[in-house]
């Protein structure tokens, strides 16, 4: 089957929908003004606000659920849905927490650049591409997710976080973010379970897993233009 041959009717709407969404998330670069301003002038433990924080930035981050989408798009059991998403939670979790308390100096636009090609890696996986090249797949989600942490890391340092109670706020925001990690995977499994059960699936499940690696490759380059145009300011 050939791309064109697949992409046609819905299977392009889904392409131009994942890819608007890959666009606003690439343009979605920093945290939302009011959430800024709000930890620049906080101070001090403030589990609640930062525990929605996460969760809100979890839930909004489509770079992050794209990847997800694509983790799970063939994973049939919980048992499997599981354990791939608590080695992603593994992963972002360290890098984020880490990389925060150890100011981890690195260039968010490189950063989000590469959570674009684990959208890109996630898709082609999905197709077959890597079967002869014996590429763990658990191993690549845990690799992955500690690149979404570290651009987790990086946008929390660009905003002064204070330094009293940072260890129970960062805490605090990475349980937010699992929270808000697992309220999208439920609605995704809600979603994508009952498209299994429908004929469709079958006929477009190919297509939409090029229009996930195209959102990525969108991602991608959004990022990379943004390094080369404000890469010194990020």
């Amino acid at each position: 089957m050939s791309v064109a041959s697949a992409l046609s009717g819905r299977a392009r709407l889904l392409l131009v929908g994942l890819a608007f969404c890959a666009a606003t998330a690439a343009k979605a670069h920093g945290v939302a003004e009011g959430d800024q301003a709000f930890i620049e002038m906080t101070s001090g433990t403030r589990i609640g606000p930062f525990f929605y924080l996460g969760a809100k930035h979890m839930v909004t981050g489509i770079d992050h659920l794209l990847f997800l989408l694509g983790v799970i798009f063939y994973l049939y059991r919980l048992r499997q849905v599981a354990t791939y998403v608590t080695l992603f939670a593994l992963g972002h979790s360290t890098t984020l927490i880490l990389g925060v308390l150890l100011h981890t100096q690195v260039n968010a636009y490189l950063v989000d650049a590469v959570i674009g090609l684990s959208v890109v890696y996630k898709a082609l996986d999905n197709l077959g591409a890597f079967k002869r090249l014996g590429i763990n797949p658990k191993l690549a989600v845990l690799f992955f997710g500690l690149f979404h942490g570290l651009g987790l890391a990086t946008k929390i340092q660009g905003l002064g976080l204070s330094g009293e109670g940072v260890v129970a706020n960062l805490v605090a925001f990475n349980l937010g973010v699992e929270a808000g990690q697992l309220v999208a995977l439920t609605a995704m499994l809600i979603v994508i379970g009952y498209w299994r059960r429908t004929r469709s699936f079958e006929r477009y499940a190919f297509a939409a897993n090029v229009a996930l690696m195209m959102a990525g490759f969108v991602l991608f380059g959004l990022q990379m233009a943004g390094y080369f145009t404000q890469g010194s300011a990020a």
